[in-house]
């Protein structure tokens, strides 16, 4: 059985809640294919009372996606050892025969019941959370041998739905598991798992590519370089993640495209953008179903969303930080254009290193636990985000700017190059510029400390001398 990579911590909770003694009820949420189903799976070694899966309404080609739903349910209750001699009425119906079939199967240990891609069996007019709702409240929270963990990439409708339900399941959740995907160190130990020999700057660029989901990375073949391997994945005929991303939005969000528009246009700015910006690129009009593509967005890990040093509640943005959709938005027209050598021919091209630089600040404000530690500050407090001049006369760009709370920021420019950085007297005379837009413009008092996080370093060199921390690949490499 393939061996289960990190989740240290979501194993050891998963184990403590089957040792416990009353009745669970768990939500896992996390970006689709980041591994929750293999994780429960792993866990829990297959021994379930009663498992099922919700299938993809975006897959399925029939109306009746109710009946289609309750018909899947009832294949998976006779699989388990239900006698069912009929079909599924409605979702009351089906959680009275799952009961049924669990008091069946009562044997005096606990009974772990696994019901994945919950978001799916919900579908229009359904009645599916009432039916659920009454389950739970009516009968398995009495069930001191039950363990009921729900699973789904809709993370919108995990929070939406489940966490944050205001009705019958208000606060019926046990336990919230948010799944995040792999840092680059546990990107590194599957890839040692798997017999993949990457150097660890090929690894940078592969997690800058498919953003540390295990789904991704399995696609990946011994023998071949990461050149050959993108090229195999993304840009040869019938290429495996060639349609990926279209696949995922549909799957995750109703009127997905309007999901597309936005985070389109968000992956053109590295700095993000407004919600007026927003509604002016994506051509959304800025009301309440503008708000709930954002929330949605946001909680199922795709954008960010933060207020700029010094900036009010108006001045909020978002930022595109999901790395693999980064990629598919910048390259999917080569795609379309059928060259199956496209990246290996076109790895040193312009549009490749402007890529390679809005995707390198990705991976960096995704291991901010990691540029903490390597400036020894993993205690302190600290907020990150790119920060940006307002005035046309001080026009400045921070890649990211570390506000502390021991009254210190970190003004950090990340450089993504294939050796030692040298500073040049351009780099030099823009970094004192911008220190000088930052203290004039936030009136901070704060300590401000020039920091470069690079890939292999910096040089030696007369412009060196204003940086004060240098962090390094290897550095993002390490445990939190």
């Amino acid at each position: 059985m393939e061996k289960l990579i990190g989740r240290h911590r979501e194993c050891e909770e998963l184990k403590r809640l089957y040792e416990s003694q009353r009745a669970e009820f768990v939500a896992i949420c996390g970006r689709r294919r980041v591994g929750k189903t293999f994780l429960v799976r792993q866990v829990f070694r297959n021994q379930f009372a009663f498992s099922h899966a919700g299938i993809s309404t975006a897959e399925l080609k029939t109306k009746h996606l109710l009946q289609t739903q309750l018909q899947n349910f009832g294949y998976s209750l006779r699989y388990f050892g239900l006698e069912l001699d009929h079909e599924l009425a409605d979702w009351f119906e089906a959680f009275h025969e799952l009961i049924r079939l669990l008091e069946q199967k009562r044997e005096g240990q606990r009974q772990v019941v696994f019901i994945d891609e919950l978001p799916w069996l919900d579908t229009p007019r359904s009645g599916f959370i009432s039916a659920l709702e009454n389950f739970w409240n009516g009968w398995g929270a009495y069930q001191d041998d039950l363990l009921l963990i729900v699973c789904g990439s809709a993370t919108a409708w995990m929070m939406d739905k489940l966490i944050n339900n205001h009705g019958g399941l208000y606060g019926r959740l046990t336990k919230v598991l948010h799944l995040a995907p792999f840092s680059l160190g546990e990107c590194e130990e599957y890839y040692h798992a798997a017999g993949i020999q990457l150097s660890r700057f090929d690894q940078l660029q592969a997690y800058m590519i498919f953003g540390g989901i295990p789904f991704y990375l399995s696609g990946l073949k011994k023998g071949l370089s990461l050149v050959q391997n993108v090229d195999e994945l993304f840009f040869r005929n019938n290429a495996p993640l060639s349609g990926e991303l279209d696949r995922m939005f549909a799957s995750l969000f109703v009127n997905h495209s309007d999901y597309y528009r936005i985070v389109s246009s968000l992956g053109a700015c590295s700095l993000g953008l407004s919600r007026t910006e927003i509604s002016q690129k994506s051509g959304i009009k800025s009301g309440g179903a503008l708000t709930t593509i954002l929330q949605s967005l946001v909680s199922s890990d795709f954008i960010v969303e933060y207020i700029p040093y010094g900036g009010g509640i108006r001045e909020k943005r978002y930022k595109l930080t999901d790395c693999f959709t980064l990629f598919c938005l910048h390259f999917n027209k080569k795609r379309s254009a059928g060259n199956p050598h496209f990246w290996q021919e076109s790895f040193q091209t312009p549009a490749i290193r402007v890529w390679s630089g809005h995707a390198f600040e990705n991976l960096c404000f995704l291991h901010l636990p990691q540029i903490k530690r390597a400036l020894g500050i993993s205690g302190v407090h600290c907020q990150a985000e790119p920060w940006y001049g307002k005035t046309k006369e001080h026009k400045a760009q921070i890649d990211m700017l570390l506000v502390r709370k021991d009254r210190v920021m970190n003004v950090c420019e990340m450089k993504y190059t294939q050796g030692e950085y040298a500073m040049t007297e351009q780099d030099d005379r823009e970094i004192r510029r911008k220190l000088t837009v930052l203290q004039e413009e936030t009136s901070t008092d704060y300590a401000l400390l020039p920091t470069l996080i690079t890939t292999f370093g910096l040089a030696s060199g007369q412009y060196a001398n204003i940086i004060q921390n240098t962090i390094t690949m290897e550095a993002l490499f390490e445990g939190e």
